[in-house]
């Protein structure tokens, strides 16, 4: 069985020793380097190269927004740097979680997350998929209503103005290209825009004049076509493609 080669970057002593030693009881995870500070773990990940790299969102010299910022731009030059990186913050204030958002990391918890759930998150991030802790979701998805509402308040339907929104889509890149390969059908853009929206399957139905098995169907094909683990990812996904606004 393959490892997932992890390196840790977090400045707090306690905190890394701890990380370090409750990830190396689980057989599948390989701690291959951990750093205190931004600039060594940049220079670490970039040595290592590992399958996921922790990134603790408050550091000492350049925090974790801007690591990752810097390593998203070193892959986009080095197209075999495949690390994924998996953003860890204590914060859930909505600037705090947004400016992590739209520093493309691949997944974002918090740092209370249960060790088990820790090990879930690296599992699905190594994997490709994103993995979104509920509570940044939620700070996301309501950061991205009022900006909607805020616009359909004060503009003419007929005016589209990108500066609200660009926060969210600036790292609709890589998201783009699962939509261009797997395109939604207007229906699913229905069901995934009140799925943003907050709606339960059967709110979905009431709303769209469809049965509730034809929302779950309608569900589960955008899931597969987001690569969604669930609801909520796919709701984060569709709003960092730019397809919901």
């Amino acid at each position: 069985m393959n490892k997932i080669r992890v390196v840790l970057i977090e400045d707090h002593d306690l905190s890394r020793v701890g990380l370090c030693a409750a990830l190396k009881r689980y057989s599948d995870i390989d701690i291959v380097g951990d750093a205190t500070n931004g600039r060594e773990g940049l220079q670490k990940i970039k040595t290592y190269q590992p399958d996921v790299a922790l990134i603790d969102i408050g550091l000492p010299d350049i925090d974790g927004i801007e690591v990752t910022k810097k390593l998203k731009e070193y892959q986009s030059q080095n197209q075999d740097f495949s690390t994924r990186i998996l953003m860890l913050t204590m914060h859930n204030s909505e600037d705090s979680v947004m400016a992590a958002f739209a520093a493309g990391a691949d997944s974002y918890s918090l740092k209370d997350v249960s060790m088990d759930n820790l090990v879930e998150a690296i599992r699905n991030t190594n994997e490709g998929n994103s993995w979104i802790d509920p509570a940044i979701a939620r700070i996301v998805l309501k950061q991205a209503k009022n900006s909607q509402s805020t616009r359909r308040a004060h503009q003419p339907v007929a005016t589209t103005d990108s500066s609200d929104t660009q926060l969210i889509n600036s790292v609709a890149e890589e998201y783009q290209q699962i939509i261009e390969t797997y395109p939604l059908t207007d229906r699913e853009l229905e069901v995934l825009e009140l799925i943003v929206a907050g709606c339960s399957n059967a709110e979905i139905s009431k709303k769209l004049y469809i049965s509730i098995g034809t929302v779950k169907t309608h569900v589960c094909h955008i899931l597969d076509k987001l690569c969604a683990n669930d609801r909520t990812q796919a709701a984060v996904r569709a709003l960092r493609a730019g397809l919901v606004n």
